[in-house]
């Protein structure tokens, strides 16, 4: 989970698009990942002939292969428009695009190794044994294939023809992006035994494809250096890719992909094979939990041309995690293949649970919350032609991708648990705990549920509400402690800003049952000042507020009851976290004074040395520097010059990049295992900074 500010299109430009443009934006939308999306399936058993009766074909050149959509167009004009933003997020989604393209390949059966290295001018190199990419002339176009698919926009082997069955980079753009973004980029194709090489800059070709030698073996080398026009950074960070391509490796198992960093002084690298696929994938995630049985279940078929993986297991946790996958596509919201997994899921379990007498016949079934409970899944399908739902495209349509979901789901857990009866009697059991606990937990959360606009009373007391009712116009701002939120109301612009004070810290919903958290009045306030209800019952048409703004101390106490509010919105409304909704405010540490009329703001200890060197400050001593301990040591007029008003205020709004790793870190920093999260502090304790 990271915490920066995202570009989003300017209105006016947005209606200067042309048509093409916009049919471009519509295409790249679905094919494009969100950002930490992870997106591939498992090849160990199609061998590049077949993913279950899904034939590959072998032929694959530029002329039966590769078909041109549409002309490379506006790229470098709108890059946000095709890789997100400019910032750290779409400067790495640049090497996804080229590794994506590599993993295909190993989807395909033809590639078995990848190679990714930052090199010491912060280029990248992506190297793969693939079958290289067709070298002989497209006839569309008149040029070779790699000189397609690297400046002409959608194209490539995914289109038609007999490149790919499935595929995650699903319209082409991938590698033309790239080219265009970048401030030059050479490719070397290994491919009948010559080394053929093409060279760009900006996107155009400065030199034909060219034979430079010969080779023993297949595949494409690609190294690009972002344009520093372009990037808010070229600089590359290593954690980052990390995270990204280990969870590659998860998902295609047998794939080999190392990652290596030739930058001076940061010297490294990482090899991620993982023979177990998806099943290591569930493991690597409940690595920092207290797992209820050992095993794992595993299932995969073909149903109706669908491709299915599914892998599980339940830990004692409260909180359910279901990671899904559609063609190397990560697809957050969900869809057809998730509802497929639930159903079955719940009905196997319940079917289980009265066959052997768990559950009598006057008891209620099982309710899907209650038998997800702890649990951690990867489902992962293929498809020929996905169809994705919703704005974002994280959505997915495809009826039939539920229909072969659940018949695998099924067969494989009846035969789990059939074979497994000590592990499926604690599944139930935890199960029914479960739902004894939301049955004691249903009256407190009907108590937090927002009843109407007009019946303010069901509002918090110790709410200062704002008085326009659009929430479009709206912000609440949740600060640390009385003293904190008296000065922030004495600040605030009653019109917009809604003010709700916390009394020490919120509960850790990491190590808690619904019941127990909605017994916790800071929560309980939260939830119905926000309007949206909680988890099963989250509404996000009837929260109050566009920005859910934290605001704490700039202190070890202020930190940790800020994690312990992103926990709770993780857990029980990531939504809010997803749809962009949740912000940090940024108050000053120091307020330095120059005489009574001048008076400056520093944001950290290097900005307060650059205000004492503009103004001359070091030996003056009428210069009286200020440091805030605390948001209560402001008086009104400095908190909204400097933390709460619009013109002037730094906001951070809290991303979810992966929710995989966003599980991972708040399990190891929050729950209830010592060893791991003393292993992250001594790890990530160079990074840290003590405030005197």
């Amino acid at each position: 989970m990271t915490d920066h500010t995202k570009e989003t299109m300017d209105p006016q430009l947005e209606k200067e698009l042309t048509a093409e443009d916009l049919e471009a934006r519509e295409l790249v939308a679905s094919a494009t990942p969100a950002d930490g999306a992870i997106a591939v399936e498992s090849t160990e058993d199609y061998h590049g002939e077949q993913l279950g009766d899904m034939t590959v074909s072998e032929e694959y050149t530029a002329a039966n292969s590769i078909q041109i959509l549409e002309g490379l167009e506006a790229v470098r004009r709108r890059p946000g428009m095709y890789i997100g933003s400019t910032s750290a997020t779409g400067l790495h989604h640049l090497v996804y695009e080229i590794v994506d393209n590599a993993v295909d390949e190993a989807l395909a059966g033809y590639c078995t190794e990848i190679k990714v290295s930052i090199n010491p001018d912060n280029s990248i190199t992506v190297i793969d044994n693939g079958r290289g990419i067709p070298v002989d002339i497209q006839p569309q176009a008149g040029i070779s294939g790699v000189e397609v698919v690297y400046t002409i926009l959608h194209a490539g082997g995914k289109f038609g023809g007999g490149g790919y069955k499935v595929s995650g980079g699903l319209h082409g753009v991938g590698a033309s992006v790239v080219n265009a973004l970048s401030k030059n980029v050479t490719v070397r194709v290994h491919l009948n035994g010559k080394i053929h090489e093409i060279k760009f800059e900006r996107g155009t070709t400065v030199q034909p494809l060219t034979i430079v030698g010969e080779t023993d073996h297949t595949g494409t080398e690609v190294t690009f250096l972002a344009d520093d026009q372009i990037f808010d950074s070229v600089v590359y960070e290593f954690e980052t890719l990390r995270e990204r391509l280990q969870e590659m490796a998860f998902l295609t198992k047998g794939l080999r992909i190392s990652l290596t960093d030739l930058r001076e002084g940061q010297e490294q690298e990482r090899t991620f094979h993982y023979e177990g696929g998806i099943r290591e994938f569930v493991k690597y995630c409940n690595r920092h939990k207290d797992l209820i049985y050992d095993k794992i279940m595993y299932a995969e078929g073909v149903r109706d041309d669908v491709y299915v993986e599914v892998a599980l297991q339940h830990s004692d946790t409260y909180s359910e995690n279901i990671f899904s996958f559609v063609n190397n596509i990560n697809t957050p919201e969900g869809g057809m293949h998730v509802e497929g997994f639930k159903t079955a899921y719940t009905r196997v379990l319940n079917d289980f649970a009265r066959k052997n007498g768990i559950l009598k016949d006057s008891d209620k079934n099982l309710s899907g919350d209650d038998v997800r409970e702890g649990l951690t899944v990867v489902v992962s399908v293929k498809i020929a032609e996905p169809q994705f739902e919703g704005q974002t495209k994280q959505k997915l349509g495809n009826a039939e991708a539920r229909t072969a979901v659940a018949a695998i789901v099924s067969d494989g857990l009846n035969f789990f648990l059939e074979q497994n009866p000590k592990v499926a009697r604690s599944i139930v059991n935890k199960a029914t705990l479960a739902a004894r606990a939301r049955d004691a937990a249903r009256k407190a959360r009907e108590l937090t549920r927002r009843k109407s606009a007009l019946e303010s009373t069901t509002l918090p007391g110790k709410l200062a509400d704002c008085t326009d009712r659009d929430p479009k116009n709206c912000e609440i701002y949740i600060v640390e402690g009385n003293s904190a939120g008296g000065s922030a109301k004495g600040a605030r612009s009653r019109a917009t800003q809604a003010i709700l004070p916390l009394r020490g810290k919120i509960l850790n919903v990491e190590k808690a049952r619904q019941d127990r958290i909605l017994g916790n009045e800071e929560i309980k306030s939260m939830i119905t000042a926000f309007g949206t209800g909680f988890k099963e019952d989250f509404d996000i048409t009837k929260l109050r507020y566009d920005k859910i703004i934290i605001m704490t101390d700039a202190d070890v106490d202020g930190a940790h009851i800020r994690t312990l509010m992103l926990t709770f919105f993780y857990r029980f409304m990531p939504q809010l976290i997803e749809q962009g909704h949740v912000y940090v405010a940024q108050p000053p540490l120091y307020r330095v004074e120059k005489g009574k009329k001048e008076h400056y703001y520093a944001y950290d200890d290097k900005e307060l040395d650059k205000i004492l060197d503009q103004i001359d400050g070091r030996n003056d001593p009428s210069i009286e520097i200020q440091r805030y301990k605390g948001l209560g040591e402001m008086d009104a007029e400095q908190l909204w010059d400097t933390t709460m008003d619009p013109a002037k205020r730094i906001l951070l709004r809290v991303e979810m990049e992966d929710a995989s790793v966003a599980d991972q870190i708040f399990t190891l920093l929050m729950g209830d295992k010592v060893e791991p999260r003393r292993e992250f502090i001594e790890k990530n304790a160079k990074y840290a900074t003590i405030d005197a």
